[in-house]
């Protein structure tokens, strides 16, 4: 009897889940198939249940679920409970759990370009869900400082003050960042600015970074942005946002499966699927 994964959010057709976990259980002989479901804020309880009930190995949460699920699971993993969302279920004998891979995946994608984050210092760029998952995460790797770049620095705070895990952090303002570049070893935009179609647009000027900084923007609609087009040209080791999404992914499979996904199978597919978005 095959397994039946999901992904569930609203809206969810531009999902590109669905053919990249669809195409690893063909590649691995797994009888499983995954699934897009659109489900509206007023139904997520509903859906919970019916996956609990047709037996769903597990799932993948997205806008605008991923804090709005946690009452309706039966445990929460300890990173994603402080994050204060969930992105990927487990079906352990009918328990779910939920667990934060967001974080994680860029952690570990990141390491191609900055093996480590220990004693850096790092700025995040954006005080959303995103940047949420990510600092929590960098937060438990022992870096040197993580300071937090917003419009709102009052949302920046609010996020630095939720963090259970020790980091020297300050909350600026983008103009105020933007004076600092020059002293980050890890810079990591989080928000939309710059996604296509307004691609002319970036949050910083990063002319004067650090020598042997490295710049993450964790959009992938442009594969380069200008923000990262900039800091390329300014001598930064560059990331675009595709190894998160892989590396998400990937640590889901795992949790679902037990078997660590090929990540160059799946970033080689993504990149093909985006090769013939619209956006």
């Amino acid at each position: 009897m095959k397994r039946l994964f999901a992904v569930i959010g609203d809206p969810i057709g531009h999902s590109m889940s669905p053919v990249m976990h669809n195409d690893l259980f063909a590649f691995y002989q797994i009888d499983a198939y995954y699934l897009p479901f659109q489900v509206k804020p007023d139904d997520l309880e509903a859906a919970v249940k019916g996956l609990r009930a047709l037996g769903a190995g597990g799932f993948n949460v997205t806008v605008p679920h991923k804090q709005r699920i946690i009452p309706y699971l039966d445990e929460v993993d300890e990173l994603a409970q402080a994050i204060g969302a969930v992105n990927t279920v487990v079906s352990d004998g009918g328990k779910l759990i939920g667990y934060n891979t967001d974080g994680p995946g860029f952690l570990t994608g990141l390491a191609s370009c900055l093996p480590t984050v220990k004693g850096k210092k790092i700025l995040i760029i954006g005080a959303g869900g995103a940047a949420r998952a990510i600092y929590f995460t960098l937060a438990k790797e022992q870096p040197l400082a993580i300071d937090i770049a917003n419009r709102s620095v009052d949302k920046a705070g609010s996020l630095i003050e939720d963090c259970p895990y020790i980091a020297d952090s300050n909350a600026y303002s983008l103009g105020e960042a933007d004076t600092l570049i020059h002293e980050y070893d890890l810079i990591v935009q989080t928000t939309s600015i710059g996604m296509a179609p307004k691609i002319a647009e970036q949050p910083l000027n990063v002319t004067a970074l650090k020598a042997g900084a490295a710049v993450c923007d964790i959009i992938y609609n442009p594969l380069e942005t200008k923000f990262l087009h900039q800091a390329k040209t300014n001598g930064a080791a560059i990331q675009n946002g595709i190894d998160m999404f892989v590396f998400q992914g990937a640590l889901a499979f795992e949790k679902w499966v037990n078997i660590m996904p090929d990540v160059d199978r799946m970033r080689e597919n993504v990149l093909k699927q985006l090769g013939g978005a619209s956006c």
